[in-house]
């Protein structure tokens, strides 16, 4: 018999309310020893809430709201109960002391949701979205996370790993009949399913650039020369005053860092240091720090001066787009505001904008052409997107094991050797949705879960 666990389910702190959660064979009863309400809490009906005292001795703690959840029909697939009281820190800590002494144990991170995972609630890419789903910050890492925990990736998986373990059972009876040098499974219909898998695998696999954006914020960097306007660009698209400005040249001395929420992603810009030839020693370093911050972004936004453009600002973007190699660079013409004939580079670059950072005009423009430089289509047509780097691994290593598979049946190879490469390409789909497991790998993924969940 599992021990009964408990937990504060809601952020630390003080707030309106809190919630405390128990799970286990003995929740209703743990809660019944100092419950005083119209009934008795053993025997109730589940998916019901009941208006009480909680009582020490003689001594009201707190007026409570307790809701039950009878098994199977739980988040953890056993009895739950759940004690909504005030949000004083005080009383949540007594309500858990109370829990404590009554025969309850306190959970250990992600416990509940690794006993759902236990109790065949969910499996365990389902299990390590409702982490992502409780950290996403915006739209596109929510409904990433929905889906996932919805089980729209599990199914995917599911379904291609049935059908290779129905080859793998008569490639292994072949096995049996080695002797007899007699084929069960049809070479030309596993080469098919392999096709399909193959297929299927690539296009995750490939996803996963997009997830991790997704996932850890579009990374772009603001380069430039000094004094160009980085600082009040940044400041105009966080709209607020978040760098430091000056006309002195060289002000920002290292990168500065935010994020913004722009059509359900985050983009996290970088204010870096302006790109010189200087001596000045703490600045040296500060644009080495750019440099590398160019190699690191997604996305490069080089800034100039309008008015100044010249064969050296050409120079500088002929470099950057040398540096940024496969990644976009935005070229932008800051203080644009300034000249009597509006300057067109368009046909000289991509991706050319003109805008004056100062009186936030064309920023809007600006933050339209970063959406469009990402390539979102996966995520608009809810295709499904790894953004788990656990999975991102097992899913290499299985596709590789299917590109084995594929070269096997082409030369002939024999079954005993097909199917090892077969066993491994199972054995890392099953890793994804838990089929495999180890109790290390569990303790890994569910140690980073908060306490509660």
């Amino acid at each position: 018999m599992q021990e009964t666990i408990v937990a504060i389910t809601t952020p630390p702190g003080m707030g309106a309310i809190a919630v405390l959660r128990l799970s286990g064979v003995t929740a209703f009863e743990v809660v019944d020893k100092v419950f005083v309400g119209k009934n008795k809490l053993l025997g109730q009906k589940g998916y019901t809430a009941h208006f009480g005292k909680i009582m020490d001795g003689k001594r009201m703690v707190d007026e409570v709201v307790v809701t039950l959840f009878k098994n199977p029909h739980s988040y953890t697939g056993e009895d739950v109960v759940e004690v909504s009281c005030h949000g004083s820190t005080f009383i949540q800590k007594e309500l858990l002391h109370l829990f404590l002494r009554s025969g309850a144990r306190m959970a250990k991170p992600g416990e509940f949701t690794l006993r759902a995972f236990v109790n065949g609630k969910m499996d365990l890419s389902q299990a390590e979205a409702v982490a992502d789903l409780i950290s996403s910050d915006d739209e596109a890492s929510h409904q990433v996370a929905l889906q996932h925990m919805r089980g729209g990736f599990s199914s995917e998986l599911i379904e291609l790993r049935t059908e290779l373990i129905n080859f793998a059972s008569l490639i292994e009876l072949e096995l049996d009949f080695a002797e007899e040098d007699v084929e069960f499974a049809n070479r030309d219909q596993l080469l098919t399913l392999l096709g399909k898998m193959d297929r299927a695998l690539e296009k995750l696999v490939n996803s996963f650039d997009l997830g991790n954006v997704i996932k850890e914020g579009i990374p772009v960097a603001i380069v430039g020369a000094p004094n160009v306007g980085k600082s009040t660009l940044l400041n105009a698209l966080l709209n607020e005053e978040r760098a430091i400005v000056s006309d002195i040249a060289g002000t920002t001395r290292d990168t500065v860092e935010d994020e913004i929420h722009l059509g359900g992603l985050t983009f996290r810009f970088i204010d870096t240091a302006g790109i010189r030839e200087t001596q000045d020693e703490i600045e040296s370093i500060g644009i080495k720090r750019s440099l590398e911050k160019v190699d690191q972004s997604k996305v490069v936004l080089y800034l100039f001066d309008a008015s100044e453009y010249n064969e050296e600002v050409k120079k500088n973007i002929d470099l950057l787009l040398e540096r940024a190699v496969n990644k976009p660079v935005l070229i932008v013409a800051n203080k644009s505001d300034k000249l009597k004939q509006p300057l067109d580079l368009s046909k000289a670059y991509d991706h050319f904008l003109p805008l004056s950072a100062k009186n936030k005009k064309g920023i809007e423009d600006l933050q339209n052409a970063l959406l469009n430089l990402i390539e979102t289509g996966a995520l608009k047509s809810d295709e499904t997107i790894v953004t788990n780097s656990r999975h991102y691994e097992a899913l290499t290593k299985s596709l590789a094991a299917i590109h084995r598979i594929q070269e096997g049946v082409h030369q002939g190879i024999s079954g005993d050797f097909m199917a090892q490469d077969i066993r491994e390409a199972l054995f890392h789909l099953g890793e994804i949705t838990g089929e495999v497991t180890t109790d290390d790998l569990l303790g890994n993924i569910f140690q980073n879960f908060c306490i509660g969940k």
